[in-house]
């Protein structure tokens, strides 16, 4: 498929026009006009590109792509070795950071309750990021959600809150959403799930009673992206292979 015409398509699925993000979503980096095979990942990091490269690869799609708001403009260091290691093989680089976390089906958060069984009911948070529901009948407890956590994503949460804590709404955020707790407070969850934790979480948690549990931001973030590129894959007959790069943040 001409690379324009998958730039173009993922712009209306995900919709980056509405969002005001802390990135460009789309097209980063510019390599071949034609992509035949997408490898996908959390992050565009060194690690990944090598990836990609060996895998023959066209594209690369990402949840964390280039150009944050704030950081230094200037493509030297690192971001210089990854541009120009992109670019030494033609190869195309997607990053979509909030609207992969936004939508209903292949986004992050989505994908994040298909993994851990939990049924959405609602919404809370700047632009609705966040993600209202509850956890299966036999997860009844604080430490249920989190044993739950752990065998999904191969990984233990740290849990701020009693163990034995009966669940009612559970809130969930993926990635560095940590800032999100007292958006899902006023919500009216009882737990919330998130990827990472700040000093000041701890007290927000026990202070107001509500569960946290910090998930990892890379392990819930994982999902999304696969989704997507999955879907590409479908949609216009392309190969796809998510390649996960360890990361225990």
């Amino acid at each position: 498929m001409k690379r324009d015409e998958i730039d173009n398509y993922l712009a209306q699925l995900l919709n980056i026009a509405r969002f005001r993000d802390y990135c460009p979503n789309g097209l980063q980096v510019e390599g071949r006009d034609h992509i035949g095979s997408i490898v996908s990942g959390v992050t565009a990091s060194q690690a990944l590109i090598e990836a990609a490269v060996d895998a023959g690869a066209d594209a690369i799609l990402v949840h964390h792509g280039y150009f944050w708001r704030g950081e230094d403009a200037r493509i030297v260091g690192i971001k210089q070795r990854r541009i120009a290691r992109l670019l030494k093989h033609d190869l195309n680089l997607f990053a979509y950071h909030l609207p992969l976390d936004m939508h209903p089906e292949l986004g992050n958060n989505a994908q994040l309750a298909r993994q851990l069984g939990l049924q959405a009911d609602g919404r809370f948070g700047e632009d609705e990021l966040g993600w209202l529901g509850r956890a299966p009948v036999d997860v009844a407890t604080v430490g249920d959600l989190a044993r739950l956590v752990e065998t999904a994503l191969g990984r233990a949460p740290q849990v701020i809150g009693d163990p034995a804590q009966p669940l009612g709404r559970i809130g969930w955020c993926t990635g560095a959403a940590q800032n999100m707790l007292g958006d899902a407070i006023s919500a009216g969850a009882t737990a919330y799930l998130s990827g990472e934790i700040s000093e000041p979480t701890v007290h927000l948690a026990r202070e107001t009673g509500v569960a946290y549990l910090a998930c990892g931001h890379h392990a819930t973030e994982r999902y999304g992206v696969q989704a997507l590129g999955e879907h590409l894959a479908e949609h216009f007959g392309i190969s796809h292979r998510f390649i996960d790069i360890p990361n225990p943040v």
